[in-house]
């Protein structure tokens, strides 16, 4: 088949996932399988050869991602049943003022999404951000958009969530440098995207508790943990993954230290690093504090509820891709798009973007990019943080313009009890900001980071 055939045959392999995800509601797990099994044969592989392309795709990305994402999963549920969220929330408020509540919402956001899911860290935080409103008389959108952007932040761009995590196994990206960058990128999104933007939309709409919406503030049936036992679990994993890349970059073979590298080359590797803190969780924030060893089982085995979803739709991510290496498509596709005038970090954003305004879901976006990258990165023998900051562009542009084919959407439309119009204004233009800013950090520092 000829380049152009091939190249013919990835686009349509494209709108034939969106219009499966969009028209038919068919599950992104089953869509993303089904189209990468067509692109196969239409690219005429032997048919074991497209079933041997689908076991390799899917457990060499499952190798990685159902590991980090399960850990990671538990640890985040640990700390939520615990009351370690609500805990991060009253001190930071407690310790910033009432005046700057904004920034303190913000910062507990940021924090708090690192280990907990987005929804569920919003779901648990929003009485707090009823109870400001209500004592100041203010908009909730004052309150509940620095909040909101916050989480938004970190569950893009800061693993071990399971959006950056996805393209990172993806395209090869080391994880050290994906935080790194994702730091760099998520502390200006989050304060523009948040606090800054919302006091000026909290001047336009005044949102007030919508009556359906009464929530009684959650009670723990024990004290809540210290601030700095919660702050020093979730920061362990990120530090030992830093570390492990730093090493790497400081320590050069032949040197007394070479051993050092070693040890945080292993004690940094996702596998270790979240292993220890999940341990530790489940023994600083469980047994230590009067779970008994079932209550924390039970809290494991439902933390790996919503995860096997996340973890299958990224395993058939990792089946596309591996359909496209092998039927010759991605190669075509990486040399066609090594030729574009455009900065592949653009064009990594680009279509992530078109892929997340088309249907929605930001996962799909980031894994169907990374995906269609995964070639080109090859080609152009892309290595070390460049990649890291391609994790971000990708997750950038699969976070830009939420609307109402996105489950966050109707989340916050119901819980702030905004109309369709007041949501677009607010949601929609927040989550656009947190993407743009993120990508404009990361583009910027591709031109001095080569």
């Amino acid at each position: 088949m000829s380049g152009n055939m091939l190249i013919l045959l990835a686009v349509l392999a494209i709108f034939v996932l969106l219009f499966l995800v969009i028209r038919t509601k068919l599950h992104a797990f089953v869509s993303l399988l089904l189209v990468s099994l067509l692109v196969g044969i239409a690219a005429g592989m032997p048919l074991d050869g497209v079933i041997e392309s689908v076991k390799n795709g899917m457990g060499g990305t499952l190798g990685f991602v159902a590991v980090v994402v399960g850990l990671g999963a538990m640890f985040g549920q640990m700390l939520e049943v615990s009351g370690g969220a609500e805990r991060l929330a009253q001190t930071l408020i407690k310790k910033f003022g009432e005046g700057r509540a904004q920034w303190a919402l913000g910062l507990t956001g940021f924090i708090v999404a690192i280990p907990v899911f987005f929804d569920v860290g919003f779901i648990i935080l929003v009485p707090l951000v009823y109870s400001l409103a209500k004592k100041t008389g203010k908009s909730l959108l004052h309150y509940a958009i620095p909040l909101l952007a916050g989480l938004a932040v970190t569950h893009s761009f800061i693993p071990p969530t399971p959006g950056p995590i996805a393209v990172a196994d993806l395209i090869g990206a080391d994880l050290g440098w994906v935080i790194l960058f994702g730091v760099l990128a998520g502390i200006p999104s989050m304060i523009i995207a948040g606090p800054l933007f919302g006091r000026y939309i909290g001047k336009k709409i005044h949102a007030t508790v919508p009556d359906y919406m009464e929530i009684e503030e959650k009670e723990y049936d024990k004290e809540l943990p210290s601030f700095w036992l919660v702050t020093s679990l979730i920061s362990i994993p990120l530090v030992l993954i830093l570390a492990n890349t730093l090493s790497d970059l400081l320590i050069e073979d032949g040197s007394s230290l070479v051993p050092l590298r070693s040890f945080l080359t292993f004690m940094g590797h996702p596998f270790v690093a979240l292993t220890i803190a999940t341990i530790l969780a489940f023994i600083l924030l469980g047994t230590l504090r009067g779970y008994t060893k079932e209550d924390v089982q039970g809290i494991a085995n439902k933390a790996l509820e919503p995860a096997g979803i996340i973890i299958l739709v990224t395993g058939a991510g990792g089946v596309f891709k591996q359909v496209l290496i092998d039927s010759g498509v991605g190669q075509v596709l990486g040399e066609k798009m090594a030729s574009s005038p455009l900065p592949p970090i653009l064009l990594a954003f680009l279509i992530a973007a078109a892929v997340r305004v088309a249907q929605g879901s930001a996962t799909v976006s980031m894994v169907t990019a990374a995906g269609l990258m995964s070639p080109l990165i090859t080609s152009m023998d892309m290595q070390g943080p460049v990649l890291g900051m391609m994790v971000i562009a990708i997750a950038a542009g699969a976070t830009v313009l939420s609307h109402v084919n996105d489950s966050g959407f109707w989340l916050v439309n119901r819980f702030l009890g905004l109309n369709e119009k007041d949501t677009l204004k607010s949601w929609t233009v927040m989550e656009t900001l947190i993407g743009l800013v993120g990508f404009a950090v990361v583009f910027v520092c591709s031109f001095f980071i080569g």
